[in-house]
């Protein structure tokens, strides 16, 4: 089939994997889902859907109870250049036009309408990614895990260097040549793409801006909105109005 859709389970991991000869078009309705490739992870949700080409090894971990619409189109038909995954923003026409070509047992001439109208919309969708990029030196990898595991608590340069087993000055140019971002600016995205999940998953601001270590809601409410372009409100309600929650 060119067209489906599945449920997920929460916490569920789909192992890693590679689509050989096809690409894949994932829109997620419910909940979220974070890929995960060499180079980064990026993030579904009800307002991004996912192009994950052809051959690009990738994992799949479930943020809530997740709905998946996925299209699969053949390795000649590359929507998007390039070897990674690229996140779109999905308006209120396209997810609905996602979720007709998935249905179950849609007659053949009704989805090669709904999918040619899905490639334009597509083409002219606005890029919408915030990626986290991976670590390749192990002292970096070490210092970004320790931030990851426990974002409320916030760690210095210092504290990180120290137990990373190098210093402040190394560690900082760690960050720039592998991320091409200081530490803090690191951090604040890492902060803003795990908000996202939580905010997705229906938890509140308030309660997401102290897990995710931001001392004040007005503090996570402004970084929120620099890095996405909307405040983390509009973002929770716009996810929960394309998943079909009120």
């Amino acid at each position: 089939m060119s067209e489906s859709r599945h449920r997920h389970l929460p916490g569920e991991v789909i192992a890693r994997h590679r689509h050989d000869g096809e690409h894949q078009l994932l829109y997620v309705s419910s909940g979220v889902l974070a890929v995960s490739t060499e180079h980064g992870t990026w993030v579904a949700g009800a307002q991004r859907a996912i192009w994950t080409p052809a051959e690009c090894w990738h994992e799949h971990r479930v943020h809530g109870h997740v709905e998946v619409h996925l299209l699969r189109f053949p390795a000649h038909e590359a929507l998007f250049p390039g070897v990674r995954p690229t996140v779109i923003a999905v308006s209120a026409l396209l997810r609905e036009l996602l979720m007709a070509c998935t249905e179950p047992d849609l007659p053949a001439p009704e989805a090669r309408r709904l999918r040619a109208v899905i490639r334009d919309r597509v083409r002219r969708a606005d890029l919408a990614a915030l990626t986290l990029p991976t670590a390749r030196d192990p002292r970096l990898a070490h210092a970004c895990r320790l931030v990851t595991d426990d974002l409320a608590t916030p760690r210095t340069m210092t504290w990180l260097a120290r137990r990373s087993g190098t210093s402040d000055r190394q560690l900082a140019r760690l960050f720039r040549a592998e991320f091409g971002s200081t530490y803090p600016q690191w951090r604040t995205n890492v902060r803003v793409f795990h908000a996202m999940l939580e905010l997705s998953a229906g938890t509140s601001v308030t309660t997401t801006a102290h897990r995710c270590g931001w001392a004040t809601t007005s503090a996570f409410v402004d970084s929120f909105a620099r890095t996405t372009g909307q405040t983390p409100g509009a973002y929770r309600a716009g996810e929960r109005v394309g998943s079909g929650q009120r």
